[in-house]
């Protein structure tokens, strides 16, 4: 092809399709190996998230990867669904989109608020629903993102999240890509119980998937760089270690709970505990007229419970009391699902 002109095998590989050799991969067979990797770890956290959430057996199952265009994608795809945009934007950069099928989200929100998800209307969903099946996605999204940092040894942070509702003809963007770009699908089995038996997906641009990869091919060739011996080091040597014969005690039958071992991932995330006494309101001029020794009366009565913030959140009720003279708090009660979705909307 030197002169400007394809030569006959050239031509005849054209015409035969046997250019495949030519055209660079976007992703290879490793790659996409690793993707489905970093998605199973990850959404196996997001699965322990959403079990504690909806007080049900969460199952999701190592992902099927796939590239493909987001045109040929909604030609197959079945709408409407519920659809919920992340952003990355620290230690990656780069957006994806979390697509769960709108009659999986109307047996969630309904779980959530109370429900028990045998009675929902699977064909649509109210905006309160929508608010409800949002938070869940975020929870999963937060233990996601967790557990990717976890696994990258770097803090990896995201923007709040954006949900939409894809019916066919809203167009959700990822990275406002063209609807002929390239992307990676991860398609996810997703079990809930007995309630939900279905599939979720997880839509990257190719070049926020690429980065992905990178980020956890660098980590992995340093971590192997340290086991590394160095030849010029004296070898050295280990203490001798005695060892017995182990004796048991002789085993008797208990019951044990099974736990997920991916709750340990998200074990050490701090959060932050806020207790409420109170509320008031004042206008400025009182807040002003504020000086030492003014009393300020709260809505709540001396023999109330207190409120308790997880993150700003909602999450329980107390009352106060004194331990080694300092104060605590000592939880009453839990709030519902259904109170906590009511919290987020107002």
């Amino acid at each position: 092809m030197g002169n400007g002109f394809l030569s006959q095998e050239e031509i005849d590989a054209l015409l035969n399709g046997n250019i495949s050799e030519n055209i660079p991969e976007l992703l290879s067979p490793e790659e996409e190996d690793l993707i489905g990797e970093i998605g199973n770890i990850c959404m196996g956290s997001a699965a322990t998230a959403l079990s504690t959430m909806l007080n049900q057996a969460v199952n999701i199952t190592t992902p099927k990867v796939k590239i493909t265009s987001l045109k040929e994608l909604k030609s197959t795809f079945e709408t409407p669904n519920v659809a919920l945009e992340i952003e990355y934007i620290s230690g990656i950069k780069g957006k994806n989109l979390l697509v769960m099928k709108m009659k999986d989200a109307a047996v969630i929100a309904n779980v959530m608020m109370g429900g028990n998800g045998e009675a929902a209307d699977t064909s649509k969903i109210t905006e309160l629903e929508q608010s409800a099946v949002s938070e869940a996605m975020n929870q999963m999204i937060g233990s996601s993102a967790t557990a990717m940092a976890t696994m990258f040894s770097k803090e990896i942070n995201i923007s709040p999240p954006v949900s939409m509702i894809w019916d066919g003809n809203t167009e959700p963007l990822v990275n406002d890509m063209d609807e002929t770009n390239d992307i990676v699908v991860a398609s996810f089995s997703l079990k809930i119980g007995n309630l939900v038996d279905s599939e979720i997906m997880q839509i990257l641009p190719i070049d926020t998937a690429k980065k992905i990869v990178e980020t956890m091919t660098s980590g992995r060739e340093i971590k192997e760089e340290k086991k590394v011996p160095d030849a010029n080091r004296p070898e050295e040597r280990q203490p001798e270690v005695k060892v017995e014969k182990a004796e048991f005690q002789p085993l008797t039958e208990t019951r044990t709970v099974s736990q997920s071992r991916n709750i340990d991932l998200i074990m050490d995330v701090p959060l932050e505990i806020t207790v409420v006494l109170g509320r008031t309101k004042k206008n400025i001029k009182d807040v002003l007229s504020f000086s030492t020794g003014s009393l300020i009366q709260l809505d709540k009565l001396a023999d109330e419970p207190v409120e308790i913030l997880v993150n700003g959140k909602k999450v329980a009720y107390g009352e106060v009391v004194v331990v080694d003279e300092s104060f605590g708090v000592r939880i009453t009660s839990i709030v519902s699902g259904k109170e906590r979705v009511m919290n987020l909307v107002k």
